[in-house]
């Protein structure tokens, strides 16, 4: 039997900023936390509140 993949992949162009945009509009209300990862190294942990 064929393990599926749930994996979701998706592929950025080149962006012609250095700014990346994360809209929270369809996420549910609650607090989330945001980790950003380079060369396997967590460089940044963000914190936010999502309110309705």
């Amino acid at each position: 039997m064929k393990k599926d993949d749930n994996s979701l992949r998706g592929s950025i162009y080149s962006l012609p900023e250095k700014q990346i945009y994360l809209n929270i509009n369809h996420l549910k209300e609650g607090i989330y936390v945001l980790k950003i990862i380079h060369n396997n190294k967590m460089i940044k942990k963000i914190s936010f509140q999502k309110k309705d």
